[in-house]
């Protein structure tokens, strides 16, 4: 069920909520925190339905705001309830841009009281999350570096700005490769490791963040090569110190092969992780990521950057 609320007030939509429940029985109380959004608003809609997917394994509580593409200087306000909701409910806020820049206060009346908050900017993020209105009173900001203009460069920002409870999408995304490498490093034979190589797509910042875990946590050389139309994180190359060499390649962002000494060649499937399976890993903690942190601040650092060979002739 969807509800339009055209000219609004966030107390009003608080009061709808209620009126909601207490005629329809539409909306449950068991949620576990508030996840608030924001965005431009193309970028909402997707946002809200990764959340919506995700909000069957963590029900809340989501606020999707955005300014007005129109230049309106109201504030108008959808409820979204029941089948269009997932498991959680929705509240979109629409609004001018002073209305929006002032988050914290406008989303006040719409929270749900003694539940984290969580915020979230799906597209070009600040560089200091923390600073911001709604930063500061959230417990968890999840940024995606990835979709902002410039991936990589903004990466270094957000780590010049961090604070603990930061966390950026492009650390989640590379989850499942972390461990996959570690549980191939922890089969004999127990040989250290003394160069890694890593290539993936061009400006992704993916490429960096597990570079600088694996440089820091091997103490091991580290370089990276960007590759035009690549798909995410493409190839892995551990160079053992006896000359051996560990190799996982993935060139279609689909299933991916490892190659190991004296072993056969072996499948993998190892998709491109979604945008939801990404958001429902960062509500499943809700405290700071530690390890994402030391990789952030000490790990990217240590990563030289390959630069291909001139072919031109």
């Amino acid at each position: 069920m969807i509800i339009d609320l055209p000219d609004t007030t966030t107390s009003k939509v608080a009061r709808k909520l209620v009126k909601i429940r207490e005629e329809g029985g539409q909306i449950a109380l068991g949620r576990v925190l508030n996840l608030v959004i924001l965005g431009n608003v193309d970028e909402l809609d997707d946002a809200i339905a990764a959340a919506n997917i995700a909000s069957n394994e963590h029900p809340c509580r989501i606020i999707a705001v955005a300014a007005s593409s129109d230049g309106t200087s109201t504030l108008d306000a959808q409820i979204r309830v029941g089948g269009d909701a997932g498991a959680s409910e929705v509240i979109v806020l629409t609004g001018n841009s002073d209305q929006v820049a002032h988050t914290d206060t406008l989303i006040m009346p719409l929270l749900l009281p003694d539940a984290p908050i969580v915020a979230w900017w799906p597209g070009q993020a600040p560089i200091a999350p923390a600073q911001e209105p709604l930063g500061a009173m959230a417990q968890t900001r999840l940024t995606d570096s990835l979709q902002s203009s410039n991936p990589c460069g903004d990466l270094d920002a957000l780590r010049k700005n961090h604070q603990p409870g930061d966390v950026d999408l492009a650390w989640t995304r590379a989850t499942v490769w972390r461990g996959l490498i570690a549980s191939v490093l922890d089969q004999p034979p127990y040989v250290g490791i003394e160069r890694i190589d890593i290539e993936g797509q061009r400006n992704h910042p993916s490429v960096n963040l597990l570079a600088g875990w694996l440089g820091l946590k091997l103490s091991a050389e580290v370089t990276t090569q960007f590759i035009d139309e690549a798909l995410g994180l493409t190839r892995v190359a551990l160079h053992r110190a006896d000359g051996s060499t560990i190799e996982f390649t993935r060139a279609d962002g689909k299933r991916a092969l490892l190659r190991q000494p004296g072993m056969p060649e072996q499948g993998i499937n190892l998709p491109i992780r979604s945008l939801e399976d990404c958001i429902a890993e960062e509500l499943r903690r809700l405290h700071p990521d530690e390890v994402y942190t030391d990789v952030l601040l000490n790990g990217l650092p240590l990563i030289t950057e390959k630069t291909p060979a001139n072919t031109e002739v």
